[in-house]
């Protein structure tokens, strides 16, 4: 199939370009940056219809975020994103009308579900994405992912699929962003006290995109996340002993709150089930968990440099 992606140049969307081309779809990247296909913001409109005029596509996906190099540390890093996921989609909707695509598909994430403990439990699909919270802020977060899968799910002509994914680690993260935080005792870490979350190898989410673009049923949402769920103190620990790198301070949760929103992350537990996008698209992790795909990866790393 012929396939608009945008957020092509960002951690999911080049790897989503080369595992769709590598399945035989021919795939256009969309984005700001030099290298592009189709060059274009997807907060001006006019600009983007403009970009895409004469050009047909059966599918448009929609992996365009704002986090690249940020550490989500306060509310307001998220607010590019925030945009890209309400404004951005009704202007990328647009843009899949206008080249004649059918399949809109939409990256989401775990986040969706709320944030804050959720009790142990492990959530699927029906178990209440995009809650609405009394948190000013938190809302701004959640209602942005609420609304882009609502805007996909709804469009008139259009089959909206959404994949909810978790955590990123594998190839381009955790060996080029995390490890190099860790051996600067930069990533310190809190107790997690029971608290777990859901991940992700970066390169497994890519999979499920081609999974999506050619088996997700429209009007539908995917988790995409490993069978075993891992606090973020565990995960980090993991990276540093595969990479050997010093191990991470422990720090009391109080001592985020001048970053409240990786206050809150780190104060969340919450729990995917794969199970249905393993049964409907077909989809599984290379790894059961993250500190398995981590400790690949390290091994990988160093076989490269030998």
């Amino acid at each position: 199939m012929k396939v608009l992606l945008a957020g092509a140049s960002g951690v999911l969307g080049q790897r989503a370009v080369r595992a769709l081309r590598a399945a035989g779809h021919e795939v256009a990247g969309l984005g700001r940056g030099a290298g592009m296909d189709v060059r274009a913001d997807l907060l001006d409109r006019e600009g983007l219809l403009r970009a895409v005029d004469g050009l047909g596509f059966d599918v448009v996906v929609h992996a365009a975020t704002a986090l690249s190099g940020k550490a989500m540390a306060r509310h307001q890093d998220m607010a590019g994103t925030n945009a890209l996921r309400t404004e951005g989609t009704v202007n990328l909707l647009a843009a899949a009308r206008e080249t004649g695509a059918r399949r809109f598909v939409v990256e989401s994430m775990m986040f969706g579900y709320g944030y804050g403990d959720h009790g142990g439990a492990v959530l699927g699909e029906d178990d209440g994405f995009g809650p609405r919270g009394a948190n000013v802020w938190l809302e701004r977060h959640v209602g942005a992912m609420r609304t882009k899968e609502q805007l996909a799910f709804t469009a008139d002509g259009i089959e909206g699929i959404s994949l909810r994914f978790g955590l990123f680690y594998g190839a381009g993260v955790t060996d080029t962003n995390v490890v190099p935080m860790l051996r600067k005792h930069a990533l310190p870490v809190v107790a997690a006290k029971g608290r777990a979350l859901s991940w992700v190898d970066v390169a497994d989410a890519a999979r499920a995109v081609v999974a999506d673009v050619k088996s997700g049923l429209p009007g539908q949402a995917y988790n995409v996340a490993d069978d075993e769920p891992l606090g973020w103190d565990a995960h980090m620990r993991a990276v540093a002993r595969a990479f050997g790198a010093p191990a991470p301070l422990t720090v009391p949760r109080w001592v985020l709150k001048p970053a409240p929103l990786a206050h809150t992350i780190l104060g969340t537990d919450l729990r995917l089930s794969n199970a249905k996008a393993v049964r409907e698209l077909g989809w599984a992790p290379t790894y059961a968990n993250s500190p398995a795909g981590v400790g690949a990866l390290a091994e990988a790393v160093r076989a490269a440099a030998a």
